[in-house]
């Protein structure tokens, strides 16, 4: 577990993408659950953007997430997470979640944080976190979202309930009622970078 380090992607890692995407379509189809599918220039652009998070053991790719705003920034999610099935059930996939949640919150301090998840494992790491559950109603109503599930095959039933409901559970983290959010120093600083240069 001390040998797996959990940081911020960069375009260093932009190797690992082709991995992360066959690791995240074994997942759902071993599950038989749906996930919407992202790109390769998806992930990339997530990682040169300091919006993902991956973990490695070394040179192996051991898990990964990222995170989108949408709304004009007043929603965010963590999305895409997945462990590789040689590092699952050595507390991977938390490490991931705390600091993708923690980088949200630094990024979007007022931005409310949403998940939406089929897997019981990360509806516990959401209600640890704080998160609630809510109506699909209570997320954004940014079509752009609701576009990136027509890659699960489970939209059907997404378009039949007008996007009430659907497999997925709606989670939401509402920042107005926690704390301020703790992130490391360097992780800050390039931040800071990327904001000036946009």
């Amino acid at each position: 577990m001390e040998n797996i380090s959990v940081v911020v992607a960069d375009s260093s890692h932009e190797r690992y993408i082709d991995t992360i995407l066959t690791t995240i379509a074994e997942a759902a189809k071993v599950r038989g659950t749906g996930i919407a599918r992202r790109t390769h220039a998806y992930l990339a652009t997530k990682m040169l953007e300091a919006k993902a998070v991956i973990a490695l053991e070394g040179d192996h790719f051991a898990g990964f997430s990222y995170i989108e705003t949408w709304g004009n920034k007043h929603y965010v999610t963590t999305s895409g997470l997945i462990v590789h099935p040689d590092y699952r059930g050595l507390g991977v996939a938390k490490r991931i979640k705390d600091l993708t949640f923690s980088l949200a919150r630094t990024r979007w301090p007022h931005a409310k944080i949403f998940s939406l998840t089929s897997g019981a494992a990360v509806m516990t790491m959401n209600t640890q976190l704080g998160y609630q559950p809510v109506t699909f109603a209570d997320l954004t109503d940014d079509e752009a979202f609701w576009k990136g599930c027509e890659g699960c095959c489970n939209v059907d039933i997404l378009k039949r309930t007008d996007r009430k409901y659907c497999i997925c559970t709606a989670m939401l983290y509402d920042p107005e009622e926690h704390l301020p959010a703790k992130i490391p120093q360097d992780v800050l600083d390039r931040i800071k970078m990327l904001d000036d240069e946009s």
